[in-house]
């Protein structure tokens, strides 16, 4: 059978996520994130406030996410080759464009900085272990890792907002489904689905079904902006792979919030 883009994505992100797991320093780095008095200034003028500054890239990066800031999680900053580029993903309806770009992990509009990482959960303590149980249910024990590619940009005036308003519109106009080209193979999103999420300083969520060749995979895509940047998460289960459902398969809401608050 050909091996279709989808389930190279999953054969993939199986080999990123167990080589993380297995060579990741469980280093205890801590965001040290606290209150800054948003409720003092809450009633400010927005008219009265400066225009958005974009971090600049060694800002960013000291901002992303590193190992040791999400319990239970392996984080790394993605290979280059894991790294796809807006110019690679090809949408036949350009109001689609953004979502697409989101769901690959690709940076959404014109950044001024931009960095990746690769966020792994790490399994539950004696899955490898089940008594009893047959070898379907062990891999599915053993493999309910969940992968998530963080895309992390910062932008200049109202970039990151309008970076939120499009990947909301896409879903609206684009919610019955697209096709569209990734690093030239042809895949569809058949399905988006709205789920409620909170982080940063605006959020948005959906669950997302993409087929290619009678395959099926669910994904979970988080869109989230605090202050001048923006981040959107795009997640896959390693045992939920496949048939288009994924029980057991949640949002990286624990992602979401640990970036939100290292951006605030």
């Amino acid at each position: 059978m050909r091996s279709t883009a989808i389930r190279r994505t999953a054969v993939a992100a199986t080999a990123v996520s167990l080589a993380l797991l297995a060579t990741a320093c469980g280093g205890g780095s801590d965001s040290g994130s606290g209150g800054k008095g948003a409720d003092a200034k809450g009633k400010e003028s927005a008219a009265a406030k400066p225009a958005a500054k974009a971090l600049t890239a060694a800002e960013l990066e000291k901002a992303a996410l590193a190992q040791g800031d999400v319990k239970g999680h392996k984080i790394a900053k993605a290979a280059a080759k894991d790294v796809i580029s807006g110019d690679d993903i090809k949408v036949e309806k350009e109001v689609c464009a953004p979502f697409a770009d989101a769901l690959m992990g690709a940076q959404v509009g014109e950044p001024a900085a931009f960095t990746k990482r690769t966020v792994v959960s790490e399994p539950k303590k004696g899955s490898m272990e089940q008594d009893g149980a047959d070898a379907e249910d062990a891999f599915k024990a053993a493999f309910d890792i969940t992968t998530t590619q963080l895309a992390l940009g910062s932008y200049d005036g109202k970039g990151a907002e309008e970076s939120v308003a499009s990947l909301r519109t896409a879903a609206t106009d684009c919610a019955g489904g697209f096709d569209f080209t990734a690093a030239g193979e042809k895949q569809k999103v058949s399905k988006i689905t709205e789920e409620q999420v909170k982080g940063g300083e605006d959020a948005a969520a959906w669950t997302v079904q993409v087929e290619q060749g009678g395959e099926k995979m669910q994904f979970k895509l988080v869109a989230m902006r605090q202050g001048p940047s923006f981040a959107s998460f795009s997640s896959m289960n390693l045992a939920a792979m496949g048939g288009g459902e994924s029980e057991g398969f949640e949002l990286p809401t624990a992602v979401v919030e640990a970036q939100a608050a290292k951006l605030a």
